[in-house]
């Protein structure tokens, strides 16, 4: 199973403070275990939302909302996609994560990702775009 790992954003990771040197490079080799342990797909840190932009659909508007955002509970700071037995395993990675934001309360949420077997009644063309487009990212 697929599943992404969501810091969540705090005031300073949104008011663009940046991590430690300390912080970098414990995150760094906790990467370095994901990656060893032949799970961890992706992995990245995010700019605060100041940096960002939200597109509102309603009915046919497209609406562009330019950031900063001030809900910060609801922000993220950065994420991985591992893949995983589990969502036990996932817990038990995400319990071995350094401290995101040291001296700050900090939070990480876990989200099971869909995929292709997920979705048994989809039309065969979508099934079998998605397989097309999976292996061309493979190759990238």
């Amino acid at each position: 199973m697929k599943v992404m790992v969501i810091v969540k954003a705090t005031k300073a990771s949104e008011a663009g403070q940046m991590p430690s040197q300390q912080l970098l490079s414990d995150m760094g080799k906790f990467n370095e275990e994901l990656v060893k342990a032949g799970i961890m797909l992706a992995g990245e840190g995010l700019h605060p939302s100041s940096k960002g932009a939200r597109v509102r659909f309603s009915g046919k508007s497209r609406t562009v909302i330019d950031g900063p955002f001030t809900e910060t509970k609801e922000l993220l700071a950065g994420y991985w996609t591992i893949q995983v037995k589990s969502l036990q395993d996932a817990i038990e990675w995400a319990r071995r994560c350094p401290h995101p934001h040291p001296g700050e309360d900090a939070e990480i949420e876990l989200r099971q990702v869909f995929e292709t077997e997920d979705f048994p009644n989809a039309p065969a063309e979508v099934l079998e775009q998605e397989e097309r487009f999976r292996k061309d990212r493979a190759k990238r």
